[in-house]
């Protein structure tokens, strides 16, 4: 557990003992209430929504001697608030500290630089290392793990910091200013909803409505394809329309943008009264990496000398900027990750092109934030909107393995891909065709001048993201630096103090969790302000870490490239210490130096942790993953019968990974024949799908693009009702595992095949399962979407065997 291992085994037994003394301690309710971790906690006495007030009028026996009083309109000036501020949030994904050139990375990003360059950069500014950890914190001014969310909600367990279910005692921001008048407004990424409750039955509690919002437009789950998103408007799935506003091809982004620049011009039409927050949380720039062709050129040759040099010359532009100290030293690559120089020249070839892509996706995201900056600004608003641009919910991502990917699919899935085949794809990269992610030895050169990436809590390289707030009428500091130490949690309070109110003790009934976050308003009138936040726990995947008066415990579990982490003991792990009010970067190790001021770091942490939810302690990833260990609408049931024309998530589906399963379609074929889409999950990045094509019965099999295999009648189906089928035999119920597949016409075997290996995972990160139509991308190619089914379909249904 801790990095002294050769200390005498009595001396570990005694320190080990302390932490669990200090954990009985932690959970104690006086102790509880006592320790004082430098968050505010901030209370009121209110409680929302407001009590119906006492009628103030006359009532008699008719109108004629009575006098009604008017309802008052839901504004912040009848609460006695004046001049409240608007708020946007931008909130940009799986962003590194070193990639936006406003924090000195090599992509220029010119409206983070007009919100900096109108207030103020933080440049010690933290996150949870993980999306939905992070955004849950964010709105609810709760660490993560107080609000059940731990982890993302797709490996939720039944422990209490890790359900993925926001407890209905942690209201939202978003909740309280809805109460005092405001208009909320979600674009793009949600990530807050539990998998169970993502299909068009709910519950809606964690939906966009149920977290504070009027109005959402974006996606619900983790990532989404951005040419063909996973679309819904306020609780209904859609399709993407064909073209952006202005008739350019489709993007998601530019889409996010015209949507929210058209809600805002409409708000402030009807009701100038009502100040508006909005939330812009784009699915950029996480994987895919999907952007148009014209922004990918923009980068061409920029990257070819790889992420060493990247690294030095981002740091060296960064201390000139200011966002890091003078003296910063260059974390060390790790050993695992390989020299730039080390690689063969195809690779080099593959990786630099990659990179091109990702430049692309981030200053295109930029430019249409832009887009939505310039919209306030031409409204007159911009003086009175608080704008907070966070460049990040965690570190750049090194989900893409050590030699990135043509399909993040097989990442999730543990399946290899040639670099024959990304080769082959290289002009291609960054279209509609890949679901593409670049090397992890990328993603960590964005996070310069850090060590590691997302999902790695320990270290800043997961966890530190640069920021930028403007709010001209209150801010009068342009262009200035703040580097008091911060959270994500601290952005609720922030907002609200700026707005005049507090979080209620009691909302709908139920009372609240106390405010974990503090203010951060102090620091905008004062550079040189008292940091208020003096201790900060992180904790994601087993990784563990522990901020506190300027020193930074930190313990890593395993690497993000690896989709399970390797053997280990969570209580005995290999501790680092870093004194990060002089070492900026986490670059030099004190541990041996200091070994008892470690042993206090570790069992503050172990404080921190029973204090917040954090036990048990959790490093496991795949297994996490499993369907089993959450609540399902498909539990107990083998059998299932839909409707057509509906769309399910995965997470609402029956699991028909390597389980024997048959597939049944009840139709009706004209005279003439028909053909479409019957029974599809997943599509052109994973998935499987049955229909008819060409009078003939098929089933094809995805393996996140690596391997395909198609089962064709060997006869034309016949016509008139007919009972089409196709019978699914595993080889084993086992992750790859193979499976005959056989096809039937009323009963008669009309075709036979084999899949060699299986999904074992995940079969889609956003995609649907469909019953007679295909909606998103293709699961096959060779034919238009949507593919609808041209004959009668009466239902589907299916049966695990």
């Amino acid at each position: 557990m801790f990095a002294s291992s050769s200390l005498p085994i009595a001396s570990r037994r005694a320190r080990w003992s302390a932490c669990l003394l200090i954990l009985a301690l932690a959970q104690s309710p006086l102790v509880a209430q006592a320790q004082d971790t430098g968050s505010t906690a901030v209370r009121s006495d209110t409680v929302l929504p407001f009590p119906p007030p006492p009628f103030q009028g006359k009532i008699g026996l008719t109108y004629k001697d009575s006098a009604p009083v008017k309802p008052k309109l839901t504004i912040p000036s009848n609460f006695g608030l004046k001049d409240a501020p608007n708020v946007l949030i931008v909130l940009i994904d799986d962003c590194g500290y070193g990639q936006m050139g406003t924090f000195g990375g090599g992509i220029p990003t010119p409206t983070m630089d007009r919100i900096a360059k109108n207030g103020l950069r933080y440049t010690r500014f933290h996150t949870t290392a993980l999306c939905s950890p992070t955004r849950a914190a964010l709105l609810t001014g709760r660490n993560h793990h107080s609000v059940a969310s731990g982890v993302i909600g797709e490996a939720g367990t039944g422990f209490p910091g890790y359900t993925g279910v926001i407890p209905a005692s942690a209201a939202t921001f978003a909740e309280v200013l809805r109460e005092y008048g405001y208009m909320n407004a979600w674009f793009g990424k949600n990530h807050n909803v539990p998998d169970w409750e993502t299909s068009m039955v709910g519950p809606f509690d964690r939906w966009s409505a149920g977290l504070g919002f009027d109005y959402f437009y974006g996606f619900v789950g983790g990532d989404t394809d951005q040419f063909h998103p996973a679309l819904v408007e306020n609780k209904k799935r859609i399709e993407a329309p064909e073209t952006n506003e202005d008739g350019s091809p489709y993007h998601f982004t530019t889409d996010m943008a015209d949507h929210a620049i058209r809600t805002i011009r409409a708000s402030k039409a009807v009701a100038p009264q009502r100040p508006f927050f909005v939330y812009f949380a784009t699915g950029a720039t996480h994987a895919p990496h999907q952007v148009p062709q014209e922004w990918i050129d923009k980068f061409k040759g920029q990257f070819d000398d790889g992420w060493d040099v990247y690294r030095e010359e981002t740091l060296k532009r960064q201390i000139e900027l200011g966002v890091v100290p003078p003296g910063t030293k260059l974390t060390k690559r790790p050993d695992s990750l390989p020299a730039w120089d080390s690689l063969p020249a195809n690779e080099r070839k593959v990786f630099a092109r990659m990179m091109e892509v990702f430049a692309g996706f981030t200053a295109h995201t930029d430019h249409e934030v832009g887009r939505l900056v310039d919209a306030i600004e031409d409204m007159g608003e911009l003086d009175n909107t608080l704008v907070i641009y966070m460049a990040g919910d965690n570190g750049s991502s090194a989900e893409g393995g050590l030699t990135g990917l043509l399909n993040e699919m097989t990442f999730f899935n543990a399946i290899p891909e040639p670099l024959d085949a990304k080769l082959a794809a290289i002009d291609s990269l960054g279209s509609d065709k890949h679901y593409n992610h670049f090397p992890a030895a990328w993603a960590h050169a964005m996070d310069t001048p850090f060590q590691w990436t997302k999902q790695i809590a320990s270290h800043f390289g997961g966890t530190r993201n640069g920021m930028a707030i403007s709010w001209p009428k209150r801010i009068k500091a342009h262009g200035e630096i703040r580097d008091q130490f911060h959270h994500v949690i601290d952005i609720a309070p922030t907002i609200l103090e700026a707005v005049g109110v507090e979080f209620p003790d009691t909302f709908n009934g139920v009372a609240q969790k106390p405010i974990e976050g503090v203010s951060m308003i102090y620091t905008f009138d004062d550079a040189d302000a008292k940091d208020r936040r003096t201790t900060q726990y992180f904790e994601m995947l087993g990784n563990q870490g522990i901020y506190h008066d300027g020193w930074m415990a930190s313990a890593i579990r395993g690497v993000p490239w690896l989709s399970e982490n390797e053997p280990g003991d969570l209580l005995d792990m290999p501790w680092e210490l870093y004194k990060v009010d002089e070492d900026f970067s986490q670059a030099n190790n004190v541990v041996k130096e200091h070994p008892e001021k470690l042993d206090e770091m570790v069992k503050l942490f172990f404080a921190e942790a029973a204090k917040y939810n954090v036990l048990p302690l959790d490093d496991r990833k795949t297994e996490r993953l499993n369907v089993d260990n959450r609540p399902s609408l498909t539990q107990g049931r083998t059998r299932f019968t839909y409707p057509n024309l509906l769309r399910l998530p995965e997470g609402a589906a029956p699991d028909l990974k390597h389980k024997s399963h048959t597939i049944t379609a009840k139709v009706t074929i004209p005279e003439p024949g028909a053909e479409g889409m019957l029974f599809t999950q997943g599509g052109r990045f994973a998935g499987y799908g049955l229909f008819v094509q060409d009078g003939r019965l098929v089933y094809h099999y995805n393996l996140a693009g690596v391997e395909r295999f198609t089962i064709e009648s060997d006869e034309r189906i016949p016509t008139g009702d007919v009972t089409l089928k196709a019978v699914y035999v595993s080889d084993a119920d086992k992750a790859f595992a193979g499976a005959n597949v056989t096809l039937y016409a009323n009963d008669k075997a009309i075709g036979k095949g084999r899949v060699e290996k299986s999904i074992p995972n995940r079969v889609t990160l956003d995609e649907t399962m469909d019953i007679g139509f295909d909606t998103g991308t293709p699961v096959a190619d060779g034919y238009d979407m949507p593919f609808r089914f041209t004959g009668k379909l009466s239902d589907v249904t299916i049966e695990l065997n």
